[in-house]
């Protein structure tokens, strides 16, 4: 539906169709990669990543120095968050809940919550290598139960991963761990190959070639969901210093050129004060140019008239993450219902959501919040049902399910239902 309110700065919005020569490009990846393995692994990595590495898995050795390369600080700070990542999915996992109970007479009905047994999840290189992205990932596959996780990331031009990222991705418990970039370390894990093990699940952020590899090989095994670049909607008014907003919103933008940093603010004056202060704020990013380009492209400053007005704006954008920077914003919580991610109240930035509190950085983007949420402990656990019933249940249920049978033409169902039917 329309969003009523004034814009002071439009963009173009995103969507999650992919270009066809992407399209087509991953699709020949993956080809390659079921047919030829290893060696077309090391093809792509040689192509893309201009590394030519012959074996793919990371050694013992190769993480005993990425732990040395890290000072105790710096440990200690990877440490902290998947600590904190641990202990918010170990309370999903405890609200997570088989259960199983008597219906009706001798028609006993119940649910397994089971984990797959083979996860692959992928960690991102780029623009600037994600340090908190295994535990967002990893730790979740663990807390469910996931019998293996398998670990991949793309090469450093040294052909090793690097090394806060490779900490973070055994620290947060990788069994297996290779040098894999792209659509091929998907393909790789979706099909196998003679050293990287076929999986059940793949999760994890990546690029446009990372996404579509995903969508391709969906159906041969999960995925968790399909996402874009990073998106904020900040909701804004005047009880919020607009240089805070600004700072939110640069946090953002510095990702790629792509991402979409969107205020909607209840004032006008404030939101060309928060504009001000942004323009003031990006020459002292050692990020301007990609935050420049990004805010310029894609930034965009929606005035509204009120509150209603606001969490109307917010559910239509149904974007990533949802920072509410008003006065009592708890009160808007109730009615916000498409976000990936929320944070109330200016002192709870997307920062922290993003790199240390412990909820999940994995989110859906481009509208998918109307139908998915994030990666969560559930991502890697199946609900399985089950039902058993006496020989007295039996009857009662059989005659019900002849019916509709029956209504159906399922003749050979009716058959069956029938056969449990009693004569006295």
């Amino acid at each position: 539906m329309p969003i009523d309110g004034t814009y002071l700065k439009e963009a173009a919005g995103a969507s999650l169709e992919v270009p066809q020569d992407v399209t087509d490009a991953v699709r020949d990846v993956i080809s390659d990669v079921r047919a030829d393995g290893d060696d077309a692994v090391r093809k792509f990595t040689r192509r893309w990543d201009d590394v030519d590495r012959e074996d793919l898995r990371v050694s013992d050795a190769e993480i005993a120095s990425a732990r040395e390369d890290l000072s105790a600080d710096e440990r200690e700070a990877i440490d902290h968050t998947i600590r904190n990542v641990r202990r918010f999915h170990e309370e999903q996992r405890e609200h997570i809940q088989s259960f199983e109970r008597e219906f009706q007479d001798g028609v006993v009905l119940g649910q397994r919550i089971v984990p797959v047994e083979c996860a692959g999840v992928y960690v991102p290189g780029g623009r600037h290598p994600l340090v908190a992205a295994p535990a967002m990932s990893i730790v979740p596959a663990r807390i469910a139960g996931v019998d293996r996780v398998v670990a991949c990331a793309p090469p450093q031009p040294d052909g090793s991963i690097q090394s806060a990222q490779l900490y973070a991705m055994d620290s947060a418990g990788a069994d297996e761990i290779y040098v894999a970039g792209g659509s091929q370390a998907v393909a790789a894990m979706a099909y196998g190959t003679e050293t990287i093990p076929g999986v059940d699940q793949i999760a994890g952020p990546g690029n446009v070639f990372t996404t579509e590899a995903k969508r391709q090989v969906y159906g041969h095994v999960g995925i968790d969901f399909l996402a874009g670049p990073t998106e904020v909607l900040i909701v804004a008014d005047e009880s919020v210093d607009p240089g805070l907003v600004a700072t939110d919103l640069l946090a953002q933008a510095e990702h790629d050129p792509n991402s979409r940093p969107v205020l909607v603010d209840l004032d006008e004056d404030h939101a060309r004060a928060v504009t001000e202060a942004l323009h003031d704020q990006l020459p002292g990013l050692r990020t301007e140019d990609v935050a420049r380009e990004c805010w310029t492209e894609n930034g965009e400053v929606l005035v509204v008239e009120d509150r209603a007005a606001a969490v109307d704006a917010a559910n239509e954008y149904a974007m990533e993450h949802l920072q509410l920077m008003v006065e009592s914003p708890r009160e808007l919580v109730e009615d916000l219902r498409n976000y990936g991610s929320l944070f109330i109240g200016e002192h709870s930035p997307v920062v922290f959501g993003d790199k240390a509190v412990g909820t999940n950085h994995c989110l859906p983007t481009l509208e998918v919040s109307r139908y998915s949420g994030g990666i969560w402990v559930g991502t890697y656990l199946k609900t399985l049902t089950h039902q058993e019933a006496t020989a007295e249940g039996a009857a009662d249920v059989a005659q019900w399910a002849a019916r509709i049978c029956e209504l159906e033409g399922t003749h050979a169902h009716q058959l069956s239902a029938e056969a449990r039917l009693r004569d006295d």
